[in-house]
C-alpha cells in the first residue's frame, strides 16, 4: 500500500505554486525581448531596450524573494 498525502497525491508530487515566480525573470529577459527590442522611445534618457534590461535585472531578486517567501509560508523551507 502506498503512502499518500491529503488530496490523493503521492508524497513526491507536491505542488509548489510559489515557484511560478521564478518564471518571471525568464519571461522578462527572453519571451518579451523581441517586443521591446527598440531604441525609441527613450525612458529616463536611456534607450528603451537598456531600460527594459535594467528593469528586468532589478525584478529578478524580487521574484526570487517572492518564491522563497511563498515556500516558507507553506513550511517548505
Amino acid at each position: 500500500m502506498r503512502n499518500q498525502t491529503s488530496g490523493g497525491r503521492s508524497p513526491g508530487s507536491r505542488r509548489r505554486p510559489a515557484l511560478l515566480w521564478l518564471l518571471l525573470p525568464y519571461a522578462l529577459f527572453l519571451v518579451v525581448l523581441p517586443l521591446v527590442n527598440r531604441v525609441t522611445p527613450t525612458v529616463l534618457g536611456l534607450p528603451f531596450l537598456f531600460f527594459w534590461m535594467l528593469l528586468a535585472t532589478l525584478a529578478t531578486p524580487l521574484a526570487v524573494w517572492l518564491a522563497r517567501r511563498g515556500d516558507r509560508a507553506r513550511g517548505r523551507i
